[in-house]
Protein backbone atom coordinates (compact mmCIF):
# COMPACT_ATOMS: atom_id res chain seq x y z
CA UNK A 1 0.00 0.00 0.00
CA UNK A 2 1.64 2.92 -1.11
CA UNK A 3 1.92 6.22 1.64
CA UNK A 4 -0.17 9.49 1.62
CA UNK A 5 1.11 12.23 -0.78
CA UNK A 6 0.64 14.30 2.02
CA UNK A 7 3.07 12.96 4.70
CA UNK A 8 6.26 12.66 2.01
CA UNK A 9 8.35 15.52 1.32
CA UNK A 10 9.50 17.05 -2.06
CA UNK A 11 12.86 16.27 -3.72
CA UNK A 12 14.46 19.43 -2.21
CA UNK A 13 13.34 19.00 1.06
CA UNK A 14 14.70 15.50 1.09
CA UNK A 15 17.79 16.41 -0.13
CA UNK A 16 18.07 19.32 2.75
CA UNK A 17 17.34 16.68 5.41
CA UNK A 18 19.54 14.46 4.15
CA UNK A 19 22.50 17.57 3.57
CA UNK A 20 21.33 18.81 7.03
CA UNK A 21 21.95 15.23 8.54
CA UNK A 22 24.92 14.26 7.23
CA UNK A 23 26.91 17.42 7.04
CA UNK A 24 25.31 19.63 10.01
CA UNK A 25 25.53 16.48 12.16
CA UNK A 26 29.04 15.82 11.57
CA UNK A 27 29.51 19.71 12.37
CA UNK A 28 27.63 19.30 15.59
CA UNK A 29 29.03 16.51 16.74
CA UNK A 30 32.43 17.46 15.91
CA UNK A 31 31.93 20.87 18.11
CA UNK A 32 29.94 19.00 20.96
CA UNK A 33 32.93 16.81 21.41
CA UNK A 34 35.67 19.79 21.03
CA UNK A 35 33.43 21.86 23.90
CA UNK A 36 33.69 18.78 26.08
CA UNK A 37 37.86 18.10 25.12
CA UNK A 38 37.70 22.43 26.57
CA UNK A 39 35.90 21.89 29.60
CA UNK A 40 37.39 18.92 30.80
CA UNK A 41 41.23 18.81 31.89
CA UNK A 42 41.21 14.87 30.97
CA UNK A 43 41.92 15.64 27.14
CA UNK A 44 43.17 12.06 26.24
CA UNK A 45 40.48 10.12 28.01
CA UNK A 46 37.88 13.03 25.67
CA UNK A 47 39.05 11.83 22.41
CA UNK A 48 39.67 7.64 22.96
CA UNK A 49 35.73 7.94 23.82
CA UNK A 50 35.16 10.33 20.91
CA UNK A 51 36.06 8.32 18.52
CA UNK A 52 32.86 5.69 19.41
CA UNK A 53 30.97 8.45 21.17
CA UNK A 54 31.38 10.27 17.46
CA UNK A 55 29.56 7.82 15.44
CA UNK A 56 26.67 7.23 17.48
CA UNK A 57 25.83 11.21 17.57
CA UNK A 58 26.35 11.45 14.06
CA UNK A 59 24.26 8.54 13.21
CA UNK A 60 21.01 10.18 15.59
CA UNK A 61 21.70 13.42 14.35
CA UNK A 62 21.37 12.05 11.05
CA UNK A 63 18.00 10.34 12.10
CA UNK A 64 16.98 13.16 13.75
CA UNK A 65 17.12 15.45 10.92
CA UNK A 66 14.41 13.38 8.94
CA UNK A 67 12.04 13.82 11.93
CA UNK A 68 12.06 17.37 11.20
CA UNK A 69 8.84 18.90 8.79
CA UNK A 70 11.46 21.68 6.55
CA UNK A 71 14.45 21.09 6.07
CA UNK A 72 15.64 24.54 6.54
CA UNK A 73 14.62 24.11 10.01
CA UNK A 74 17.14 20.73 10.78
CA UNK A 75 19.82 23.26 9.04
CA UNK A 76 19.33 26.38 11.22
CA UNK A 77 18.68 24.30 14.69
CA UNK A 78 21.50 22.12 13.64
CA UNK A 79 23.90 25.60 12.88
CA UNK A 80 22.67 27.16 15.94
CA UNK A 81 23.87 24.59 18.28
CA UNK A 82 27.30 24.35 16.31
CA UNK A 83 27.72 27.88 17.06
CA UNK A 84 26.60 27.47 20.40
CA UNK A 85 29.18 24.59 21.01
CA UNK A 86 31.49 26.44 19.03
CA UNK A 87 31.39 29.50 21.02
CA UNK A 88 32.01 27.20 24.05
CA UNK A 89 35.02 25.54 22.98
CA UNK A 90 36.63 29.14 22.30
CA UNK A 91 35.99 31.01 24.91
CA UNK A 92 37.17 28.41 26.92
CA UNK A 93 40.65 28.54 25.47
Amino acid sequence: MPAKKEYLSGPGQRALKISAGILGGYMLTVAFHLSLGALFKDKMAIMLTASFSLFIMWTGLIVTAFLFRNGWQAWAVYIICTLIFASIYFISR
